[in-house]
């Protein structure tokens, strides 16, 4: 070879520099003997291990594994949860009404959704519109069981944030709604979704013009009360679903309340809707402990009570049996059972309502002087009482912002640690009270507000200090603590007046129609039921109170109508036939085991 190519010229043609020098690189070589002279590390068993464990890692075995939970390790979701998430991704295209019974997890398995899709690279963007009262709850939750970097909106520069949480009712403001109708997110997801289901509203139509990709709903309840409404949040959520809205009437509704074709609807609700109960299989819930406490009023207090009564029945004989006003004047026996404090704020603020020349006014001015002579509360004592008893953690709902007002003061007199939970209260406030509540409070009082929403796994001691007449706002009140993560039995205490219409209600909820042994599936199905045959349970027992003309006949009625809710009870669990209730399309969305709580 000529001295002055390069090894390898006689296929290259190209020749060295005359003045080039060669120099061969023999680190290399250095390396490899003192390898040698070590053994290694080449067969060093540990690193090579390390090595494939790192390539396995990285491997998609499945597509229809979450990959999400990998990058989870300290998180274990339940398997109804996992199960949800991946018909959502394999199934629904990222488009679902989440529709689970209260407290099996809806916020999981929305979260489980949006993780999986952001670990694949197909969100980035999202927008979560909940209740003001859940917005902080959210935040944490994303941010500690998901590792998802979500913020709070507080001022407008937050809705350019990958994962921003809001209320409802400050995004569809100006200028909130004019900043999220110009961006396009990858997904959107709605909690208590059903408060959409009318088209009309500013909500629903602010919602319909979001852009988005992928769209979960959230709801415990999506079938009520109107199949309108069953058709507009489907349609919300995948337009054409269920056709337009002529052939969704000529091919499933009978009339608003009534389907028909069940078999073809609830194939097309089957994909777009998930619903687990609480009766699937796998699903455990600690059990319920109801103990009904009966309140003895004072002489003064039974006397206001039996005024107030006369009162109410007069006024409803003057209106005529006028449904509107009957509400109304029954809250005011509702709210002597309660506390003095509530019925004395409506009676003023009737008073100040009625015409100067008003015969009514010397009435209503009467039952205040009634008032003024009442000195103690004989079921703040019980409760006080009870309270002392248990030793633990307690959250006790009152409907009536005048009771929580007066409960706190009461507490506080006799050494008790209360904090208040009620609707008006801003984010911030709200979060602050259930802070205390988990620190250094034993008593939570909390009205209707505190019945939505809030998870409270770390009590399981509940107190009615009075009780809803809608079987369904007392199953809301109990899912705040007997839900899953509740690890204790949970204790539930009824307050009743004894000899006040209060007393009956209590009977008939909890001995007449076993209200709180009834999974919620069962009890929406009754209710709904009977409404299609009745008028609304609440407008019923009111109706029966005014109208009943003394105590064995309103007695005698109760016992009817509790025969009533048993026989709808008894045939809740046999098959949806022609003109079943709306509920009933639910049933066959998943398969269920009925195991009572």
């Amino acid at each position: 070879m000529n001295s002055t190519e390069q090894p390898g010229s006689q296929t290259t043609g190209k020749k060295l520099h005359p003045n080039a020098s060669l120099h061969m690189e023999r680190s290399w070589h250095e390396e490899l003997s003192e390898r040698i002279q070590r053994n290694g590390p080449w067969d060093d068993w540990s690193m090579f291990q390390l090595a494939m464990e790192a390539q396995q890692a990285t491997l998609v075995t499945s597509f229809e594994e979450l990959q999400c939970l990998r990058v989870l390790p300290s998180f274990e979701p339940m398997e109804h949860q996992v199960g949800t998430a991946r018909k959502v991704l394999h199934e629904m295209g990222g488009r679902a009404i989440l529709a689970d019974e209260v407290g099996l997890g809806k916020t999981i398995e929305a979260g489980l959704v949006l993780k999986e899709y952001m670990v694949r690279g197909l969100v980035r963007k999202a927008l979560i519109l909940v209740p003001a009262s859940l917005v902080l709850q959210w935040v944490r939750e994303l941010n500690s069981k998901f590792g998802i970097s979500a913020v709070a909106q507080k001022k407008e520069h937050t809705w350019q944030y990958d994962v921003v949480v809001a209320s409802m009712d400050t995004a569809k403001r100006d200028p909130h709604r004019s900043i999220l109708l110009d961006q396009d997110y990858d997904m959107l997801i709605i909690d208590e979704a059903h408060k959409l289901k009318n088209r009309k509203t500013t909500n629903y139509q602010f919602v319909g013009k979001l852009r988005k990709k992928y769209c979960l709903l959230l709801t415990a309840t999506p079938v009520q009360n109107n199949m309108d409404e069953l058709y507009n949040l489907i349609t919300l959520l995948k337009p054409g679903q269920l056709g337009g809205q002529s052939d969704f009437s000529a091919n499933f509704v009978v009339d608003k309340r009534i389907p028909k074709n069940e078999d073809r609807l609830q194939e097309a609700l089957s994909q777009v809707m998930i619903r687990n109960r609480r009766g699937d299989g796998g699903i455990h819930f600690t059990k319920r402990i109801v103990r009904n406490i009966i309140v003895e009023l004072s002489e003064e207090e039974q006397a206001l009570y039996q005024a107030v009564t006369a009162f109410v029945k007069e006024r409803y004989d003057e209106s005529g049996g006028d449904m509107t006003s009957m509400l109304s004047l029954v809250t005011l026996q509702r709210e002597v059972c309660s506390s003095r404090d509530a019925v004395f704020i409506t009676l003023v603020n009737m008073f100040k309502k009625m015409p100067e020349d008003s015969p009514m006014r010397a009435k209503v001015w009467e039952l205040v002087e009634v008032i003024r002579k009442i000195t103690a509360n004989s079921k703040a004592e019980k409760a006080l009482e009870l309270i002392r008893s248990i030793e633990d953690k307690v959250i006790l709902f009152t409907e009536y912002r005048a009771t929580q007002e007066h409960l706190l003061q009461f507490f506080k007199g006799h050494g008790l640690v209360a904090v208040p939970y009620r609707g008006g209260m801003n984010r911030g406030k709200k979060d602050w009270m259930m802070d205390l509540f988990k620190g250094r409070a034993q008593v939570l009082i909390a009205t209707e507000a505190g019945g939505e929403g809030i998870n409270l796994q770390f009590c399981h001691h509940m107190i009615n200090f009075d009780l809803p007449w809608n079987p369904m706002r007392v199953e809301q009140r109990i899912g705040r603590v007997h839900r899953l993560g509740q690890k204790n039995d949970v204790k539930i205490y009824n307050l009743c007046t004894k000899g006040t219409i209060e007393e009956h209600i209590v009977s008939l909820l909890h001995e007449k129609i076993n209200l709180f042994e009834l999974v919620i599936g069962e009890l929406d199905h009754i209710l709904e039921r009977f409404e299609q045959e009745e008028l609304p349970l609440e407008q019923r027992l009111a109706k029966l109170m005014l109208e009943s003309s003394g105590e064995a006949e309103l007695q005698s009625q109760l016992e009817s109508l509790g025969s009533s809710l048993n026989r709808l009870r008894s045939e809740a669990g046999s098959s949806p036939e022609q003109g079943a209730p709306l509920g009933a399309l639910l049933d066959n969305l998943g398969d269920s085991v009925e195991v009572r709580p």
